[in-house]
């Protein structure tokens, strides 16, 4: 015997419904959440609901990271930022595809961050030579 379906709430009203998104310290890292303020339809409260994906979620076969949208559509900052992800995801991949069996260039994180200020450096530097050269030779 089971008791009715709980209601749920369609994607496009998630917005409505979203009261903060924070992040909590956890070992080492941070983990993110959005928290949703129900309403008294649905029973009120806060309910948290975490963007990051954990052991049950692999047993699953699930990807929240790819379901679970911090930012839901409807949000009027999420044009501008999807605007952006293809670049991101494309300098991401250009970054990986530099290094040997997937491995970093240097030791430690301090110099990590000094490899991948260097790398953004010369991409930058080809981009601004390219558009120089184009725009030099179109006039």
């Amino acid at each position: 015997m089971s008791g009715p379906s709980p209601p749920t709430a369609s994607c496009s009203s998630l917005r409505s419904l979203a009261s903060r998104t924070h992040r909590n310290a956890d070992k080492g890292g941070y983990r993110w959440y959005n928290d949703y303020r129900l309403p008294e339809q649905l029973g009120g409260g806060v309910v948290t609901v975490r963007l990051h994906g954990n052991a049950e979620d692999g047993v699953r076969r699930f990807n929240r990271a790819e379901n679970v949208r911090a930012i839901p559509p409807d949000d009027p900052g999420f044009p501008e930022l999807f605007r952006r992800r293809n670049d991101a995801e494309s300098i991401n991949r250009a970054l990986e595809d530099t290094l040997w069996l997937g491995r970093a260039h240097s030791l430690g994180h301090r110099r990590q961050l000094l490899n991948l200020l260097g790398y953004a450096l010369m991409v930058n530097s080809l981009a601004l030579s390219r558009h120089r050269r184009s725009a030099y030779l179109a006039a």
